[in-house]
């Protein structure tokens, strides 16, 4: 008993000093494919005061004189550059940082933004959206652009949408990744994929799971039920895992879940300090409490239709978490000067992370679009 107690405890010990070890609160630098240090580029983490609170942002570039590239993170309230890394290092593609300065900024009560005095009640879009045009400036200031690009990912698409429309004259385009339209009827569409799948493959589990929830219930899926509302939303989120149409299609090492995944990337992220690894847990309940009824209770095809700069819309094939059928009409719907929809065929709502060699070159080419357009 007492040998036994002695090896949990140092067990135990071995544990916080590898958390301890990983958790130093700095960005590791970037490096080419000889593991060199490129030199001239940066890869830093830097906290400004934006719309009122210190916010934390990490910015990387080969070369601070390439575009700038804002991405605004999904969610709502799920930073993702430890994920981005993690992935990076297993794949080893070619990276956004070649063509971009990019800078990930976590959003207002996320990641190492998260604060317990946070006011809930600045949790609305319009703030959202002044924050969004407050870290664009910053950037457009701090490396004399007169224009960026800004890249929203699913929540962040919502997000990207309304600041485009508020503020069309900071950017050169704007990139749909998982582009969200009307979350409310995508939320539906997945129940009747996910239930139908399920029947067709005889998978007697995720039917009886399925059919304790309505989906014509009008608060569908956000139930204010007790007990009803986490239960639905974690059936739905490891069901879309389980069929290859969530986050990720394919491509995960052999015995990792999507969740297990985050996880063993956030904790292996050196960027931030063990204190910022909990508040990035923290951030994520707070953030989807106060802002995914935000998306169930808009529909873009009907608030936002008109834009002054090119829109491009990224979409994997097998995505349902947000509909890509949704989002190739809702883009066919909408006025813009230019607009795109470039399918990934062997993704679901991830392209930038399952097909990221593909992805970044496309970025390049929109690029090269955007300034032959403007020239």
């Amino acid at each position: 008993m007492i040998y036994g107690a002695y090896s949990f405890l140092l067990i135990m010990v071995i544990c916080i000093l590898i958390v301890k070890f990983e958790s130093s609160g700095n960005l590791p630098p970037l490096k080419d494919q000889s593991k060199q240090e490129i030199e001239g580029s940066i890869s830093e983490k830097i906290w400004i005061e934006v719309n009122g609170l210190q916010q934390g942002m990490f910015i990387r570039s080969e070369n601070p004189r390439n575009p700038v590239l804002l991405y605004v993170h999904g969610g709502p309230g799920t930073p993702m550059l430890q994920f981005i890394s993690y992935l990076e290092k297993i794949k080893k593609p070619i990276a956004l940082e070649k063509y971009f300065t990019v800078c990930y900024w976590d959003q207002r009560g996320s990641g190492m933004s998260y604060s317990r005095k946070t006011d809930a009640s600045s949790m609305t879009i319009e703030t959202m959206v002044k924050d969004t045009h407050e870290v664009t400036e910053y950037l457009k200031k701090h490396f004399e652009q007169n224009k960026i690009y800004l890249l929203g990912h699913s929540w962040g698409s919502y997000l990207g949408v309304k600041t485009i429309e508020q503020y069309p004259e900071d950017y050169f385009a704007y990139i749909g990744v998982g582009q969200i339209s009307n979350q409310k009827k995508s939320e539906r569409l997945a129940y009747y994929y996910m239930m139908d799948h399920a029947k067709r493959i005889a998978d007697e589990e995720t039917i009886a799971t399925l059919k304790n929830f309505d989906p014509e219930e009008p608060l569908f899926p956000f139930i204010k039920e007790k007990g009803h509302q986490l239960d639905y939303l974690m059936a739905r989120s490891n069901t879309l895992i389980k069929y290859g149409i969530g986050h990720l299609h394919e491509g995960l090492p052999e015995g990792l879940t999507f969740k297990s995944m985050v996880i063993k990337s956030l904790f292996s992220f050196k960027g931030y300090t063990i204190s910022e690894k909990v508040k990035w847990f923290l951030g994520a309940d707070f953030s989807m409490v106060h802002l995914f009824p935000v998306l169930l209770n808009d529909n873009l095809f009907v608030s936002s239709l008109s834009f002054d700069i090119p829109f491009y819309i990224v979409q994997g094939a097998y995505d349902y978490q947000v509909s890509q059928d949704l989002a190739r009409e809702y883009l066919g719907a909408l006025d813009a000067p230019h607009k795109e929809f470039i399918l990934f065929e062997n993704s679901a709502h991830s392209p930038n992370l399952e097909e990221p060699e593909r992805f970044n070159l496309i970025m390049h080419k929109i690029d090269a679009q955007c300034r032959t357009q403007s020239n």
